[in-house]
């Protein structure tokens, strides 16, 4: 018999997770980072445009900024900028190696610090060799991302929520549409917006409940059930767009927007304080549901039973824990979650229900999910770092078209977020432990 895994005494880390940071698991990210660093210092650096210079507005007019401590404007010489970032990007990317080659269990926290100061510096070295002899506008950058990772960051909830207790959701992307259909549809017959921010949860479950029925109580194969009703939710929310919200638009698919709320004085803070404190209530819900997630899954004995359940659900059952119970609630919770994802599509950013509208997202929203290794704040910075891509594609779109500078083909702008997430999943994160029950149906003896 599998002996269950053991779990330190703070209830965060199993046996078999801290297997995980052994050097061998890791190398991959070393590996990635230079490559990535050798690119950036050849394309952005030494292949950079002699002589330009590459400018970031980082404040407005109006801004809380008495002393002038954050400039209006930052203008560096692009080439030398572009060269030192990259320096400063390779010597992460050697003291990673370094710590894989010296420590038989790196830090989590010390390997995290270094791909942090590695991402932003290689991030910073594009940024300067592509706005070459242009403008970044860096608020409305950081603006633009958030908005785009609220979808992804409540898909990534859902599927924490559902495998953590052993159930693979694929259905993510239904989910998200589902969530889209109901706030729209619901929030123009009531002509209230908070009332369709109430029914994207109430919809998004009847693709919960599918899931959780096929995949827990009938055991039919998980990723199967999942794909099924992605197709499902597809096939439904076009008919009913393209028979009933086209033909009375006014009355079933009103565009409606959920107020910004501006929080005085915290707004006016330059470069974050748009970005953090002047949004609408689906991105402090994301806040709070992030905190509240990880408190309850790593600091209370709920979330000790929901990771007994998707590690080890016969030792589960034997202590009396209801394992296929706790898997349905999750999965109803999780579908719930993820239909707030859905209501940013509508109602959060004030367009009408439209087919297929969801585009992806959850699937790039299960990559977040296991690049942020099943943990809901990594799987929200996952979620920032994609939208971030997407933000970037569409913001350098609009300055492809100025004069002068680096010109990218617009093809490749738009497979950015793409291939961001492929490199992220592949290059960075490499070998991922997902929860050692999760997609094995539970039959009690």
């Amino acid at each position: 018999m599998t002996a269950a895994p053991a779990v330190v005494p703070d209830g965060t880390e199993t046996a078999a997770e801290a297997e995980d940071r052994r050097p061998d698991n890791w190398w991959h990210l070393p590996a990635a980072t230079t490559v990535l660093g050798l690119i950036a210092l050849v394309v952005f650096g030494l292949r950079g445009i002699p002589g330009a210079e590459s400018t970031f507005a980082l404040a407005r007019e109006g801004d809380l900024n008495p002393l002038g401590i954050v400039p209006e404007r930052v203008t560096v010489p692009s080439m030398p900028a572009a060269i030192g970032l990259s320096v400063i990007a390779l010597l992460a990317s050697a003291a990673l190696w370094s710590l894989h080659a010296r420590s038989a269990r790196p830090s989590a926290r010390v390997r995290g610090g270094l791909v942090a100061v590695f991402a932003l510096a290689w991030v910073l070295a594009f940024l300067t060799w592509v706005i070459s002899q242009r403008l970044l506008d860096v608020t409305s950058l950081l603006q633009g991302t958030l908005i785009l990772a609220v979808p992804l960051a409540f898909g990534a909830f859902s599927g924490v929520l559902s495998e953590r207790s052993g159930v693979i959701n694929i259905a993510i992307e239904g989910q998200l549409l589902f969530g889209a259909f109901g706030a729209a549809l619901v929030g123009s017959l009531a002509g209230n917006v908070w009332v369709g921010l109430a029914a994207a949860p109430i919809m998004a479950l009847l693709m919960g409940a599918l899931l959780a029925l096929f995949a827990v109580g009938y055991r039919v194969q998980q990723i199967i059930v999942g794909v099924v009703l992605n197709v499902l939710a597809i096939g439904l929310t076009s008919f009913f767009a393209g028979t009933v919200m086209d033909q009375n638009p006014g009355r079933f698919n009103s565009p409606l927007k959920l107020p910004t709320l501006r929080i005085p004085l915290l707004a006016d803070i330059p470069v974050v304080g748009r970005v953090l404190f002047e949004q609408n209530v689906l991105v402090y819900l994301m806040w709070i549901i992030v905190a509240g997630l990880t408190v309850a899954l790593f600091r209370t004995r709920w979330g000790l039973r929901v990771r007994a359940v998707g590690e080890h659900p016969r030792a589960a059952d034997t202590v009396g824990i209801p394992v296929n119970r706790t898997r349905w609630s999750n999965v109803l919770l999780g579908s719930a979650v993820a239909g707030l994802g859905g209501a940013t599509l509508t109602i959060g950013t004030g367009v009408a229900f439209g087919e297929e509208m969801s585009d992806g997202k959850g699937y790039i929203a299960l990559a977040a999910m296991i690049l942020g290794r099943y943990h809901p704040v990594g799987a929200l910075l996952a979620a920032l770092t994609f939208a971030f891509a997407d933000s970037l594609q569409l913001r350098l779109g609009t300055l492809a078209a100025a004069e002068g500078g680096v010109s990218i083909p617009g093809d490749f702008l738009l497979m950015l977020p793409y291939v961001v997430t492929l490199f992220a999943v592949a290059g960075i994160v490499g070998r991922v432990r997902v929860p050692a029950a999760n997609g094995t149906p539970y039959v009690k003896q």
